[in-house]
């Protein structure tokens, strides 16, 4: 049984909808972690008008994201346990037995659709600033399998909205990290038509997110902490994010104005007739100027008061 004693709530814990064999069952976790998915998708479809990107891009990025996001988790799960799969390394691949980690997901997510935008010449910064608030929206959400599975709870508590779970009266983490994430997500929103520059938002989305885990992890139970010798590795990689996020938030807005960080406000079509310049060597006295060193302005946005998020990488990508 789960429940919230001070409030007379009380569920029957049941993990599996559907059982079809004695190892292999449709699960709570799995059908919610779905529904968080898609309900990001549908969200970020919506809002993309004002980051300048198409539905189908983002359908596309998903294609390599989501398996990036899968194997990352696994992969810093593992990483920090590897005590459990040294004998039998094969059981890497049994993922349905448990073991995955949000960091891990969200760094392979990251870096798929960083390189996906990279090769096809969709603005990075834009389409993680879109990316930031599904992220928020699928962790939100994902959160309550942790619920159904009885998982990532906090040390013994008598407040009022506490959690009873195997006979414990705890902090119910997983609620505080998806309301959490919901203010978050409502502060990228109020951002959004303002934004100065792509990739503010998902740098706040790291100082955010960092900050909120940061304070959590040190109220977790010991037995949902990754550990890295007496340090705790997630309350750790959180403070460094946020630290190092709020820095180059600092960063960005004073260089804006004076060259955009990463080439990242290097509009597409710019982008490409630089390429096509270098390629042709009777044009290339006009290739010398490399499209993103100018300012880009709100007018020159998609007209929703945000940068144009149809945009090469600039200099850092040339051929």
């Amino acid at each position: 049984m789960i429940g919230f004693p001070g409030i007379g709530l009380e569920f029957q814990r049941n993990p599996a909808i559907f059982r079809f064999t004695d190892s292999f069952a449709l699960t709570w976790y799995a059908l919610i972690i779905m529904v968080g998915l898609l309900l990001a998708v549908a969200y970020c479809s919506r809002q993309s008008k004002h980051f300048g990107i198409q539905t189908d891009e983002i359908l596309d990025m998903l294609f390599f994201a989501v398996p990036a996001g899968i194997i990352g988790a696994r992969l810093y799960y593992v990483a920090f346990n590897w005590a459990e799969f040294r004998d039998e390394p094969l059981r890497i691949l049994y993922t349905w037995q448990g073991g995955m980690a949000i960091y891990g997901a969200v760094i392979g997510a990251v870096i798929a659709a960083s390189l996906f935008c990279w090769v096809r010449h969709i603005g990075i910064g834009a389409m993680l600033d879109l990316g930031a608030m599904g992220l928020l929206i699928g962790q939100a959400v994902g959160r309550w399998g942790n619920f159904v599975n009885g998982e990532v709870y906090g040390l013994p508590t008598t407040l009022p909205w506490r959690m009873r779970v195997y006979s414990q009266e705890v902090h119910p983490l997983f609620l505080y990290e998806s309301l959490w994430n919901l203010l978050g997500l409502a502060l990228l929103r109020l951002m959004m038509k303002k934004r100065a520059y792509n990739g503010q938002m998902f740098t706040v989305y790291i100082a955010w997110y960092g900050l909120g885990r940061a304070m959590m992890e040190g109220m977790r139970s010991a037995e949902f902490n990754l550990m890295l010798g007496r340090w705790m590795v997630s309350q750790m990689l959180a403070v460094l994010s946020c630290i190092g996020a709020l820095i180059l938030l600092f960063y960005m807005t004073l260089m804006r104005k004076r060259k955009p960080l990463l080439e990242w406000t290097a509009a597409r079509d710019e982008y490409e007739a630089y390429r096509r310049s270098r390629k042709a060597p009777e044009t290339a006295e006009a290739s010398e100027e490399i499209p993103g060193e100018t300012e880009i302005t709100e007018e020159e946005g998609d007209g929703d008061g945000g940068p144009d998020g149809r945009e090469g990488a600039g200099e850092g990508t040339q051929e």
